[in-house]
């Protein structure tokens, strides 16, 4: 049956866009949104036109909070463009290429994934030149905007994973 088919996609793109909130390079929220419209062209799963409206323009607005809060960290705590681009490049090491080499601290890498990006911004304050102080500073905002940032994300796709669950469930009833 298609419906089935389309519920095991929704489950899917689910798993995936909760895990696209913490890597970088999946676009976790628009996946978990494209869960949910998956659903809705289902017999037995419908949305509001408001609800895919508010949860539509709620996926705009966290992607696009995404880039801008981690910066935004960084400089209110006086980092520079090398520190916000350290950041980045830490958490894909962290995530992705310690993992890769065998090198997975703490469980499900979580070292690496918190770790990346303070260590980043860091190392990229001291590359371009800043002191101690500013280079500490600016690995606290951009540490604090990436968890901001990804706390939003994985809040937005627990909820929709949430509703596109129960919807599933109780169309078997």
């Amino acid at each position: 049956n298609m419906e089935y088919l389309i519920y095991l996609l929704s489950i899917i793109l689910i798993i995936v866009g909760l895990i696209g909130d913490i890597l970088p390079g999946i676009p976790g929220v628009p996946l978990s949104y494209l869960a949910l419209i998956l659903l809705h062209f289902t017999d037995k799963i419908s949305y509001t036109p408001q609800m895919l409206i508010i949860t539509g323009v709620l996926c705009v607005v966290i992607t696009v909070l995404d880039y801008v809060v981690p910066i935004w960290g960084t400089k209110k705590f006086g980092g520079t463009k090398a520190g916000v681009r350290g950041s980045t490049i830490g958490l894909i090491i962290g995530v992705l290429v310690l993992p890769l080499l065998g090198i997975v601290i703490g469980p499900f890498g979580i070292i690496g994934l918190l770790g990346g990006p303070f260590l980043g911004a860091y190392i990229g304050e001291k590359i371009a030149g800043v002191d101690d102080h500013k280079a500490w500073r600016s690995a606290v905002g951009s540490f604090i905007g990436f968890v901001a940032g990804t706390f939003m994300k994985v809040a937005y796709s627990l909820v929709l994973g949430f509703i596109a669950i129960k919807d599933i469930v109780m169309s078997f009833f």
